[in-house]
């Protein structure tokens, strides 16, 4: 295999580094305490072992004719040294590499965040793993391709006896202080390599926590056909090959961005993306993690999701698209949604997070009876910061319910009714590019860039908790269109604007105990702003209608011909006050969506003309408490 060669290239062979007090022998392995239902922190953080362990994954992603080796980073009590077997809670990224230079190749990097000090004395390891093509792990990175998956599932295998790993002397890494069991958890990327792990079934797995976490890369740069993400109007992103390339900045190993192995596995992902054009190829369906759901429960891996629901980066729907999946199986699981953006959960509710998590983990990997799974199921956060919990997620009395939409008048907007629309009438707006303030605003003026329909005021409070669903039959002026929904709360009340952050920022950002205690790093309370307005869109969504029969391939559209197209909005889970009304603009192109990417464009539909055939067009809102509650 040639592994000592192949670490001598990239630094000095000193030997394993292996740190730890030492334990007298033939002592008993000692074992954990439980108080109260939880591990108590008994062992010694200052004596805890730390060692670099280089794992051997299936794979060649670099082409170099050698098994790609990924570099893992462990922290685990000094006891596992005489005999005590321990969990490990690991957390996977393609973003270690990215710091200021790498350490030697048998030294850990440290622990940059709070889990490792809670947990080590608590009795786990503590285990960081370099993605493939990133840091100090050898390949090359492919943004959600399957080599992600396999790089990290290896260390899965390792640490349960099922692969082979390696001290930088070549020396064999065997880790017999593992009990086996594995849990995952990470924000953003770093959180949605949990979800592909998962979905492959991996025993040993027993439990992932997904933050933040995307769930499809390509609902991630494209929404139903339209790309989220341009530089700029009519220009590509090429996003995943712009990752790829990004997380590979700072490598110290052969392999790296600016080896021509590399170079060309990375610009293949932009040239792959590229010729997609927003339809659901192959490069991307091996993207999705959602079709090998069912995987996850073949070896019973428990799931607790987190998601902000201002969240505009990585948007809603990839929690609740796999959540439904989850839900369906009825696998054992757990959910928070909270009011924020792009962010830890430990910047929202930092010791209810700690102490969940405590408790999760404890129950998962060591098995301990502590009532965490007959809680309720779902915490949700709402706009005034106030939580509650709730049996499940979307809530069980959501029905689905039906809205037909009725004509505009002079003085009036459009109506949103429980009565189908009969007659046939037909209502037509332009393409235009606007924002998405004047798209929504004033319902009852007539806008030619919009079509705006709002149902009589609210006799009581509302509940949506679900995925809202538009089916419109349409016909255009031109040969392709793109069409918009905006579900919209109108009526005077607060807006709260939540500040997110970058991922890069999410998972580089201070985690330490201290960041924890201060509120500062992770911790820091997000900043929010709030403003009284006449109104505020609650969910949205776009859909490229010549992808409208069939995701996987876009047809040109016949002009003057009618569509029937369904498309979804982003998941809802909100309350709209009595005395308000539901609002429907549909639209097409707009600018100034409240994201991190660019809002989603089609240029060549701008200036066309869409017809809405009302009569069999409907807007379906997941509504606690079913037509009864709607009040009118």
């Amino acid at each position: 295999m040639g592994f000592v060669r192949r670490l001598v290239a990239v630094g000095t062979v000193v030997g394993v580094a292996v740190m730890g007090a030492p334990v007298a022998a033939g002592a008993a392995p000692p074992g954990i305490v439980i108080e109260n239902g939880v591990t108590q922190p008994v062992f010694s953080y200052d004596d805890a072992i730390q060692e670099v362990v280089y794992v051997e994954a299936p794979m060649d992603s670099d082409g170099d004719g050698r098994r790609d080796l990924i570099e893992v980073d462990v922290i685990r009590p000094a006891e596992t040294a005489a005999g005590m077997r321990v969990p490990t809670i690991m957390e996977a990224s393609p973003y270690f590499g990215r710091d200021a230079g790498d350490p030697p190749p048998d030294r850990t990097r440290g622990f940059p965040g709070w889990w490792d000090e809670y947990f080590v004395p608590r009795g786990y390891a503590i285990v960081q793993v370099e993605m493939q093509g990133t840091g100090r792990s050898f390949g090359c990175p492919t943004t959600g391709g399957v080599e992600d998956t396999t790089s990290i599932k290896a260390v899965v295998d390792w640490l349960n006896g099922r692969a082979p790993g390696f001290h930088h002397d070549g020396s064999a890494a065997v880790a017999d202080w593992s009990t086996g069991n594995v849990g995952m958890q990470g924000v953003s990327y770093v959180g949605t390599l949990p979800n592909a792990v998962a979905t492959q079934g991996v025993p040993g797995l027993r439990t992932v926590v997904p933050i933040a976490a995307i769930s499809s890369w390509y609902r991630y740069v494209n929404d139903q056909g339209v790309a989220w993400s341009t530089w700029s109007e009519n220009v590509d992103f090429r996003y995943t090959e712009y990752l790829a390339d990004y997380v590979s900045v700072g490598r110290t190993l052969p392999g790296s961005a600016s080896a021509p192995a590399c170079e060309s596995v990375i610009t293949g992902l932009g040239d792959a993306e590229e010729a997609s054009a927003s339809d659901f190829t192959p490069f991307w369906q091996e993207r999705s993690y959602l079709p090998d759901a069912n995987k996850i429960k073949t070896v019973g891996t428990s799931v607790f999701m987190v998601h902000g629901l201002t969240d505009y980066n990585v948007k809603t729907m990839h929690f609740a698209d796999l959540w439904r999946e989850v839900e369906r199986r009825q696998m054992p699981r757990k959910i928070w949604l909270h009011r924020g953006a792009h962010v830890n959960p430990m910047s929202v509710r930092p010791a209810e997070w700690q102490a969940v998590m405590h408790r999760w983990m404890d129950y998962w990997l060591y098995d301990i009876p502590n009532g965490v799974m007959d809680e309720p199921m779902a915490d949700i956060q709402r706009p005034d910061g106030s939580w509650e919990t709730h049996a499940t997620w979307p809530d069980a009395g959501a029905k689905e319910v039906a809205l037909g939409l009725g004509p505009a008048t002079a003085d009036a907007a459009g109506t949103l009714s429980l009565d189908p629309t009969t007659g046939g009438p037909t209502q037509s707006f332009v393409d235009v590019v606007e924002s998405q303030a004047v798209k929504i605003g004033n319902a009852e003026q007539a806008k030619p860039g919009r079509l705006a329909y709002v149902s009589p005021p609210l006799a009581r409070d509302l509940r949506l908790s679900g995925t809202p669903e538009l089916s419109v039959r349409m016909s255009t002026t031109a040969d392709t269109a793109l069409m918009s929904a905006l579900l919209v709360d109108y009526g005077a009340g607060p807006t709260v604007t939540v500040a997110g952050k970058e991922p890069l920022d999410v998972v580089q950002e201070s985690c330490e105990p201290e960041d924890v205690a201060n509120r500062t790093g992770c911790a820091e309370p997000m900043e929010t702003s709030v403003e009284i307005t006449p109104e505020r869109v609650l969910s949205w969504g776009h859909i490229d209608v010549k992808n409208s029969p069939d995701l996987r391939r876009s047809q040109p559209l016949t002009p003057g011909a009618q569509y029937n197209v369904r498309w979804t909005t982003l998941p809802s889970e909100h309350v709209i006050p009595a005395g308000h009304r539901i609002g429907l603009v549909l639209t097409g192109n707009y600018n100034a969506n409240p994201s991190s990417n660019r809002p989603a464009r089609d240029a060549a539909a701008v200036g066309s003309e869409i017809t809405v055939h009302l009569n069999g067009s409907k807007l379906v809102l997941p509504v606690v408490g079913g037509t009864d509650a709607l009040g009118f």
